[in-house]
């Protein structure tokens, strides 16, 4: 009988940090299909940016530094979120719009391409990181790059859930640790 992993090609596979040929490291690529899971866990019709936030902190630690001293409140928020604060949101898409199809990016071009269903706001985050990761350099986005394009558009749940955890998302958009956030 052959393992149920067997020629799987997911694209969470892999060592935490290490490149794919999608523009996203290991790590982002793990909070993608974690946002993923969470999105069919909680009965979304969409992969939002509160999905892809709370993934990432639970992937990233680099990202869960950023956040500071309100790490907690934010987790608590999120996970709220996922037991029940965030049903209203299940029947409209995140910034307006209808749920376009997303994730995989395109090499060259920064688009995506797949099956599931992305709110217009975390396929943006998601095209803002991997433009932050060529801004500074690098070939694939990390977490840090993923925290700050959540950041960015107020109108975003992760923004909103930010914003209520006391957190000051301007603060994480230019890329740097809330106050008395400690490293």
């Amino acid at each position: 009988m052959e393992p149920r992993t067997a020629g799987r090609t997911a694209p969470d596979e892999g060592g935490a940090g290490a490149p794919d040929d999608t523009g996203l490291d290991a790590t982002l690529a793990a909070v993608v299909a974690g946002a993923r899971r969470r999105a069919v866990r909680d009965g979304d019709r969409q992969i939002d940016t509160a999905h892809l936030l709370h993934s990432l902190l639970d992937a990233d630690p680099e990202a869960r530094s950023a956040i500071g001293p309100q790490l907690i409140r934010l987790l608590g928020y999120l996970v709220q979120r996922s037991i029940g604060y965030g049903l209203g949101w299940q029947r409209v898409a995140e910034g307006g719009g209808t749920p376009g199809a997303v994730p995989r990016p395109v090499r060259g071009d920064g688009t995506f391409e797949g099956p599931e269903r992305w709110s217009p706001l975390a396929a943006e985050a998601m095209r803002e990181a991997r433009r932050r990761a060529t801004r500074r350099g690098g070939h694939h986005a990390g977490g840090l790059d993923l925290l700050a394009a959540l950041a960015t558009d107020p109108r975003s749940r992760a923004v909103e859930v930010l914003e209520h955890a006391g957190i000051p998302a301007g603060v994480l958009a230019a890329g740097k640790a809330p106050r008395g956030a400690g490293g």
